[in-house]
């Protein structure tokens, strides 16, 4: 009859540890779910959402180098932007102190003017809050090089051709020497004004000659004109440069600046 007991304790012993141990188990089931639900729904929150969205933008232009052509630039942040180019994935971007920022009546300066405005920082932000700008972009490792508004005759759908506004004479098939202040039209594309202030609009191509004297290119002490690249020409006729302007069919042959 000992004996009986003793085996009956022993049964009811392992029954009771076993139940324990299930119930311990089936606690840390329930508090590995909890765990489970409660990350679920914090990754699935709208202010998670909302900072995977920013990490997201804050890195997209990261190295990202080259241009984009009749591009709608917004703003995103403060000194970062977005351009977007029809066909084309948007690009974020970064403006710095160094680049160059030209207007054409949106970002700054006079829609009615036949050369570019260079803008500040600010300017470009408050427009491009107010709705997105047409401006072409150059990039490098994610940073903008120069964002060049579009004049209102160069933007898509626009039914106006560039250089071909109101009092700008058309460069086709000009020929003959105009003396000067040359300034930027579009790209590849600019205007010289005469003494009477009539401008004729003209191209820039590979094989046209350009010689500066200090503010297209050289040195303005230098006793012999310097042989300039296109980019210094259009660096300088933005601000607008005297020069002497040679057509062939209305491209330039050569560009040389008043001494």
């Amino acid at each position: 009859m000992n004996r009986r007991l003793r085996k009956a304790l022993v049964v009811t012993t392992a029954i009771t540890a076993g139940l324990l141990m299930t119930a311990c188990q089936n606690e840390d089931v329930d508090d590995n779910a909890s765990a489970a639900s409660a990350a679920s729904s914090s990754s699935s929150s709208p202010a998670a959402s909302a900072k995977g969205a920013e990490a997201v933008a804050s890195g997209t232009g990261k190295g990202v180098s080259g241009s984009f052509k009749n591009g709608k630039v917004t703003h995103l942040a403060p000194g970062k932007y977005i351009v977007s180019v029809p066909g084309r994935t948007d690009q974020a971007f970064f403006v710095s102190e160094d680049t160059e920022i030209w207007g054409a009546g949106g970002i700054c300066g006079d829609a009615e003017g036949q050369s570019a405005t260079e803008c500040t920082e600010a300017e470009l932000e408050a427009a491009a809050k107010k709705g997105a700008v047409s401006a072409d972009v150059e990039m490098k490792d994610g940073a903008a090089v120069s964002v060049t508004e579009q004049p209102a005759g160069e933007q898509p759908g626009s039914a106006e051709q560039p250089g071909s506004a109101e009092g700008v004479a058309e460069g086709k098939g000009v020929n003959g020497t105009w003396f000067g202040n040359v300034s930027y039209l579009a790209p590849g594309k600019y205007t010289v004004s005469d003494i009477k202030g009539v401008e004729q609009a003209f191209f820039v191509s590979e094989d046209t000659e350009i010689w500066g004297a200090g503010d297209i290119c050289g040195d303005a002490e230098g006793q012999s004109a310097t042989e300039c690249t296109e980019a210094e020409l259009e660096r300088a006729a933005r601000k607008g440069v005297g020069a002497e302007v040679t057509l062939s069919n209305g491209i330039a042959t050569r560009i040389v600046e008043d001494a």
